[in-house]
């Protein structure tokens, strides 16, 4: 089974070109990534943090270390750049059901069933 980007937007669900960016060197956007089988219907949210190495820095200065995880660090906010890491990322992961597509995609993103248990 593979997964299928069905939206790529901000975390407030505005397209990608909307985000409010004031310096592409020095920058964090939370993007959200809906996600769902490619052959079947359904979607869930995995959730990202794009920032730069600058931000980063600025960050860990500000409040001290922090654990790296949900993040696609680039070298400076380029929508284009960020779509085509996303889209390729997406595009490889593959799995026997949902269920393990999830996981792996979970690895990058926050997904809005990590941890669920049944």
């Amino acid at each position: 089974m593979r997964a299928a980007i069905r939206n790529l937007a901000t975390i407030d669900g505005d397209p990608l070109e909307m985000a409010s960016v004031a310096d592409p060197g020095n920058a964090s956007q939370w993007i959200r990534i809906l996600a769902g089988p490619a052959d079947g219907p359904g979607e869930e949210s995995f959730d990202v943090n794009v920032c730069t190495p600058e931000w980063l820095r600025r960050e860990v200065e500000q409040t001290g270390p922090m654990v790296g995880r949900h993040l696609l660090i680039v070298s400076r906010w380029d929508v284009e750049t960020v779509r085509g890491v996303v889209e390729g990322w997406v595009a490889r992961v593959e799995g026997p059901d949902w269920h393990s597509v999830g996981e792996q995609l979970s690895r990058v993103g926050y997904w809005e069933f990590e941890d669920y248990r049944t």
